[in-house]
């Protein structure tokens, strides 16, 4: 499914998988169950390297870093999962859109949670604030993706953490009067 949804037929899936189309029946009704389950994993995948990033460091800095390369990793990743997840020609489909806003928004949560423990800012507040650091890492990290790769991945990783940082470090650490550097 790499190529797309609807490119995609269950004897060419099947072939790919090394089982034949009745046994892939079996395990899936139709071709949108197959997708949906896929969808499912590779959701899982990215909402898990995020929590993992946020969790890996106590240094907020390093978190952001963290968070940003595992959306790099993500998108760079060989199988083309992340096509799947952002890139889907059935998005209007409201069991594949519930799973993409599902990432959007578990990613955002982990995120959030960690921006709010520190800064003290309502949840709301928090939440936008991770919105919008979870979009800036997903779009810069598929652009670079899609460019010349001129920038390495790793130098691209700096710099988009560099200009988060200096954003998010203008919250200061709940119980302080200091700003993070």
């Amino acid at each position: 499914m790499a190529q797309g949804y609807h490119s995609a037929a269950m004897d060419d899936i099947a072939e790919r998988a090394g089982v034949s189309k009745p046994v892939l029946y079996q395990h899936f009704p139709g071709k949108l169950d197959l997708y949906l389950a896929l969808l499912d994993q590779h959701c899982e995948s990215l909402i898990q390297a995020v929590r993992n990033a946020l969790a890996s460091t106590t240094d907020n800095k390093q978190r952001v870093r963290a968070t940003m390369d595992a959306y790099f990793a993500y998108v760079e990743d060989d199988g083309g999962a992340f096509r799947l997840v952002f890139e889907s020609d059935l998005t209007n489909e409201p069991a594949v859109r519930e799973r993409v806003d599902k990432v959007t928004i578990e990613c955002a949560e982990a995120i959030c949670d960690v921006i709010a423990e520190d800064t003290g800012l309502s949840r709301a507040e928090s939440m936008l604030l991770a919105s919008g650091l979870g979009g800036l890492a997903q779009v810069v990290a598929r652009s670079w993706l899609h460019s010349d790769r001129s920038v390495p991945r790793d130098q691209a990783v700096q710099l988009l953490t560099s200009l988060a940082w200096r954003g998010i470090a203008g919250f200061p650490l709940h119980g302080t009067e200091q700003q993070q550097h």
